[in-house]
């Protein structure tokens, strides 16, 4: 049972106001990395540096992140989940505003890589804490709200990062962070009851360690190979020491009496499934989130507002959509609305693909709705199927593995297809140097410093080189999104018993 520390009986009110500091704390993440997105071209105009530099504008703060959820969600069960969110929210306060203030891009990547490590310990520890404050169907529709939470960031985020940026300048955008991360504290000081797990000892220190660096080095060596080649020493280098380092954080998995990552459960076809659906919206949505806006603002040359208003369109369905695909689960299997969602948006991405760059913006609305829409039948359920796979007190390994695989997914499929981006923008450039460093200047919206790079070609024809890879891309995205489709829909329908049934149950609202 859960060792708890509560002052009082947790009431209805209380437990509103534990949503709303939760509900605040997922509303704020989105903004972090849609935000600076937008503000990127402005960003790399004021503090310079390299290509690579200007990618871990998103990629530092993906990274931590994605890499030290696990962690923390062993932490939030350890020492207290109250504490573990506090503490995470204080440190993402004090790193946001220092974003603000960041003199040069190696500070500013640098804090947004702080930033992250603040993020992981709220986000591990407000979910952690959430499970604990309620049960079965309560708990999922606490969960579905915390999904359109996170919805109103993504859809609004962009637009609202635009109007502040075209009004104060980029610097500003952070204000909005901070705002919702101050609400959060203040309501999870006052209405969060601390809870841990009793048989919990402690972190596993040398399973954290591996896995981060394993992390760390794949995303910095994707990273360097479209400057370096792909066949560079020092970027294979890099590869193979991610892979040694993955191999020996599963070797510590197994001998450690409490794993981080407890790897005895992927004997289970559906946890496997979960675990392969955290990752599915990387490919199919979220990569988009970042790609678009540069698209919009740095090479389509729309105002920041502009951009902002078209991500609406992609976002905008989780609003709603995520607490329909909850009640969807009264009449059908979670494993069919999670993978007919998918099979929407490999639609909408195939759609988007025939859209050239450049068109008529009013042309875009439908594809990317129907990308937001498809996408946010799995993400309603995504969060509540993860809890459901693990005992309750171990809420925080749940949260910490689901989130991680998420998470880290999209971080790495950011850095994959920002590299793959790249190479085959280049492709359409020419094999010099010069060209290598144009498109690399595209990938991140700089198509001024594209045609200076490369000056030679024409914008007309940089335009067009990133136009016909930006499709190629998609067709691309496509694939893959179908192909997850498909496996998940085979893995979470597979070996549903007793335990797969209970776990329906959780699901529906």
């Amino acid at each position: 049972m859960t060792a708890t520390h509560k002052s009082k009986p947790t009431g209805i009110a209380e437990r509103i106001f534990v949503l709303i500091a939760v509900c605040s704390a997922a509303a704020a993440m989105p903004l972090t990395f849609t935000g600076p997105a937008v503000a990127l071209p402005a960003i790399s105009a004021e503090l310079g540096g390299s290509p690579i530099a200007h990618n871990w504008v998103t990629n530092a703060f993906m990274l931590t992140f994605g890499s030290t959820l696990m962690a923390a969600g062993a932490l939030a069960d350890s020492y207290g989940r109250k504490r573990i969110f506090l503490c995470g929210l204080a440190a993402f306060i004090l790193f946001s505003g220092g974003l603000a203030f960041s003199p040069d891009i190696v500070w500013f990547d640098g804090l947004r890589a702080l930033q992250g490590f603040g993020s992981a310990a709220a986000f591990s520890g407000g979910m952690a804490s959430l499970a604990q404050e309620f049960d079965g169907k309560e708990r999922m529709r606490a969960f579905s709200l915390v999904g359109a939470s996170f919805g109103i960031g993504l859809a609004f985020g962009p637009m609202a990062s635009g109007m502040m940026i075209e009004a104060f300048g980029w610097r500003a955008i952070f204000a909005l962070v901070v705002g919702l991360a101050i609400i959060a504290f203040i309501f999870g000081a006052v209405f969060l009851t601390e809870t841990r797990d009793p048989e919990a000892r402690g972190l596993d220190w040398p399973g954290a360690i591996s896995f981060t660096l394993a992390l760390s080095l794949f995303t910095y060596g994707v990273l360097r190979a479209p400057e370096s080649g792909w066949g560079d020493v020092f970027t294979l280098g890099l590869l193979l020491g991610s892979v040694l380092l993955m191999a020996l954080f599963c070797f510590i998995e197994h001998l450690v009496m409490r794993p981080m990552l407890d790897l005895t459960l992927f004997r289970y076809p559906r946890f496997v499934g979960v675990q392969l659906l955290a990752a599915a919206p990387a490919y199919a949505f979220v990569v988009l989130l970042i790609l678009l806006p540069v698209r919009f603002v740095g090479i389509e040359r729309l105002s920041a507002v502009a951009g902002g208003q078209m991500m609406i369109a992609l976002s905008g369905p989780l609003l709603i959509l995520p607490i329909a695909a909850g009640l969807l689960t009264r009449w059908l299997p979670a494993a069919t609305i999670c993978s007919a969602g998918l099979v929407v948006s490999a639609a909408g991405l195939f759609w988007l693909a025939q859209i050239p760059v450049g068109s008529d913006h009013v042309a875009l609305v439908a594809p990317l709705l129907t990308i937001g829409i498809g996408i946010s039948l799995p993400w309603g359920l995504m969060d509540g199927l993860a809890v459901s796979v693990v005992p309750k007190e171990r809420a925080g390994m749940a949260t910490g593995i689901f989130s991680t695989t998420r998470v880290a997914g999209e971080g790495v499929a950011l850095a994959i297809v920002s590299a793959v981006l790249s190479a085959l923008t280049q492709s359409y450039l020419g094999t010099s140097h010069e060209a290598i460093v144009a498109a690399q200047r595209l990938v991140t919206g700089d198509l001024k410093g594209a045609g200076q790079a490369l000056s030679g070609m024409g914008e007309l024809e940089l335009i067009h080189a990133y136009n016909d890879a930006f499709g190629l891309l998609l067709w691309f995205l496509t694939g893959i999104t179908v192909l997850t489709a498909i496996v998940i829909f085979t893995f979470m329908g597979r070996g549903v018993g007793k335990a797969g049934e209970a776990a329906e149950e959780s699901v529906a609202v």
